[in-house]
């Protein structure tokens, strides 16, 4: 069957769901998280702070992007058949009793056990008169010199507001009694809660000792009750908070570029100018304040979401550092595989066997050894390294540095268009640039997503390619929260194939076939087509075709439909898609072979894994990509086979079983498109934690090889 014919059956709105309305039920998965009666209370906490977070880029890439359909008058539908305008209108009925949901979640849940643990969230009219007082004097030497009022009259035209920045809109009356509007906003560089006990006594040492008592006061409740100071001889009549959230997708106009980096650069200063695509006001605001910020800020009134409560909830993860760990998941470190700590020469493991690394289960120290050594080693000759999301303060980036001090040729890929991590990435381009480095930026139209590092070393039998490829980013933060998958490996075939998609990168090359790597945009949404397609034909002739993907997000039109073209033909296909899931599973007729669940847990699942039976010669993919048009189309992907059995076995055993098996944190998505966590009926026994049993196996295998080699 062609892709045109399999596009052209299963085109029809009915048997797709909608990205955006997807997306929503993924987040609120995270909400459901924080709503779990058995979490750790300040893990509830964090959730909360994730939803909220979520929903703050939400409406940065994708709500602003459907107004700008609408404002546009496109009327090209979604794949489920849906306007710009339903898809805002639905959007919009599913947020908002999930906002009131959190907010309930905060003010009577979580604000009264904090309590009970000793942790007091104070109203400012509930503090003592002695506290006011100092907290006062707090104020004046603290805050006070960093504040800048910004008044709104005929000379002084509506100020500048920044995005998801908190602000207060405020009235004063001046002596002759006129009323004038003013704006205060809210440094970002202030936290969003004071410990009233490090202010009123900064050299006690708070012991949780069973006796543990801290009290916080929000900011904006302290500088509200302060106003004053900043408008001496006007009476303040009323203040309110409001928060904006801004379009930031600015449209690159990469084509007609001659220095991409000054574009990125231009790009980050217009996304400050943004058009507001939300505003979020508190209950209290009056009607002629609502009015006189809609005006000037151009936002209708479906615009406005109005919070009964504290704005911009993200901040909550302040908390998270309270010293109360039992109210937090216990601690899970990273255990270093054994064959690591049994030989210090990286190249040398390496050389013998393919290696497989789990993030956050397994320590990502291997991979910042392996820069760090192919940067002192004096028989390395060069390193080429694709950066995305490299994060600040990176060893790795400083042992890239070094290597190029040491003359080693360095070659590195900073993708400048990571969306929100632009400007340490420029900062990184410009440093690596002053030591010699060979910095690219990437292609015209594309974003490089693909995580993958080589080093080329001469040795005694002549010179050999190291690889490390990843599913994940060189990040060592996220390595430790994000479940990545990475393979050590001196293949020759997949160190050419990675040798030359450097060349397509750095130089010009027209490479269109590679020996074991799937590349995307050349030829990834083909291969994996082309593999789908092959367990029909084996089921067709008599065998038994089974196919398990693992991803963030299954979006692909052309994808979806063969797939539903295998279920059709008996293919059996188990889906683990923490994400947005455009296809509908269970449907007779179309898609009763296909089973989907989403695994939101500690970790954040980010791994990419592809399974396909082949007649029980098992192919097992690992990615950078999902199966979206941005990474099959538009982004230079990778995708990389295990070649070892043993590492097949694993793979299949740890992580795509024990996904499977998950009955705890995995929701199970139904054909009328809800989520439902999986019944339990009650047998403790059943209880299967997918990345606890992975925290569990993690720690076992590695005790029992040291036990082994004591």
């Amino acid at each position: 069957m062609t892709n045109k014919e399999l596009i052209k059956k299963y085109n029809d709105p009915k048997n797709f769901i909608n990205r955006d309305l997807s997306w929503v039920e993924f987040n609120r998965r995270v909400l459901e998280e924080a709503l779990n009666p058995e979490l750790p209370l300040l893990e509830k906490i964090k959730f909360i702070s994730i939803f909220h977070s979520n929903l703050d880029e939400f409406y940065m890439i994708r709500i602003s992007g459907l107004k700008e359909q609408v404002a546009a008058n496109v009327l090209e539908l979604s794949i489920d058949g849906l306007t710009p305008v339903e898809q805002l209108r639905k959007t919009e009925q599913k947020i908002k009793p999930m906002l009131d949901q959190a907010m309930d979640l905060w003010k009577n849940h979580i604000v009264p056990k904090l309590l009970d643990h000793g942790v007091e969230i104070c109203s400012y009219s509930n503090l003592t008169g002695d506290e006011k007082q100092l907290l006062t004097d707090y104020f004046k030497k603290e805050i006070f010199p960093i504040l800048t009022p910004l008044a709104f009259d005929p000379g002084r035209p509506f100020p500048y507001i920044s995005n998801l920045s908190l602000n207060f809109a405020i009235l004063v009356k001046k002596p002759n009694g006129e009323n004038h509007f003013a704006r205060l906003k809210i440094p970002n560089t202030l936290p969003r809660f004071l410990q009233i006990d490090k202010i009123l006594n900064p050299n006690k040492k708070n012991q949780n000792n069973g006796n543990f008592s801290e009290k916080y006061v929000w900011i904006g409740d302290l500088i509200k009750d302060n106003l004053a100071l900043l408008f001496p001889g006007m009476e303040v009549i009323e203040a309110h908070g409001f928060r904006l959230t801004r379009d930031t997708d600015i449209e690159l106009q990469e084509d007609e570029a001659d220095d991409l980096l000054r574009v990125i650069e231009e790009n980050i200063r217009q996304r400050r100018f943004g058009a507001v695509v939300r505003l979020e006001v508190v209950s209290q605001m009056p009607e002629f304040m609502l009015d006189t910020l809609m005006e000037n800020l151009e936002v209708k009134r479906e615009d406005i979401h109005v919070i009964d409560g504290p704005l911009g909830l993200s901040d909550l993860i302040q908390l998270y550092d309270i010293p109360l760990h039992q109210l937090k998941s216990k601690p899970f470190y990273p255990v270093l595989p054994k064959s690591f700590e049994d030989e210090t020469d990286i190249f040398s493991i390496i050389r013998q066997k393919d290696i497989l690394l789990h993030h956050p289960y397994e320590s990502f120290s291997p991979v910042i050894e392996f820069i760090k050594q192919a940067s002192n080693d004096p028989d390395v000759l060069a390193i080429k390294q694709t950066l995305y999301r490299v994060g600040s303060n990176s060893p790795i980036l400083k042992y890239l540095i070094e290597a190029a001090e040491r003359g080693k040729q360095v070659a590195v890929l900073v993708e400048l268009k990571a969306r929100f991590d632009e400007e340490n990435n420029i900062f990184w381009a410009r440093e690596l640039e002053k030591v010699g480095v060979h910095v690219v930026y990437g292609l015209v139209g594309l974003k490089t997503h693909a995580k993958m590092t080589l080093v080329v070393r001469k040795e005694s039998d002549g010179v050999h390619k190291y690889v490390h490829l990843s599913t994940g980013n060189y990040n060592l933060t996220t390595a430790k929260i994000y479940t990545d998958i990475g393979l050590f490996t001196s293949d020759e075939d997949i160190s050419s194939d990675v040798t030359e998609i450097f060349n397509y990168l750095t130089g010009y090359s027209k490479q269109t076939e590679f020996r074991k790597l799937i590349v995307a945009p050349i030829n990834m949404r083909e291969k994996f087509l082309s593999l789908i397609l092959k367990e029909i034909e084996n089921v067709k002739a008599g065998g038994k075709g089974k196919l398990i993907f693992k991803m963030n997000s299954l979006v692909d039109p052309l994808l979806i439909s063969a797939l539903y073209e295998a279920s059709q033909n008996g293919v059996e296909i188990d889906l683990i898609v923490r994400g947005i899931c455009c296809l509908i599973p269970g449907v007779q007729g179309l898609s009763e072979n296909i089973r989907v669940r989403s695994i939101v847990g500690r970790f954040l699942e980010h791994s990419r894994l592809f399974y396909f039976f082949n007649n029980g010669e098992e192919n097992i993919y690992l990615s950078s990509a999902d199966f979206m048009q941005r990474n099959l189309d538009r982004r230079v992907e990778i995708a990389f086979p295990i070649n070892d059995p043993s590492l097949k076995t694993e793979l299949f055993k740890n992580v795509l079983r024990s996904g499977l098996k998950d009955n705890i944190k995995a929701r199970i998505l139904k054909p009328d498109l809800s989520y439902e966590l999986l019944k339990m009926n009650g047998d403790e026994n059943r209880k299967f934690d997918s990345q606890e049993w992975l925290m569990h196996h993690a720690v076992k295998t590695h005790s029992k090889a040291i036990n082994n080699k004591i």
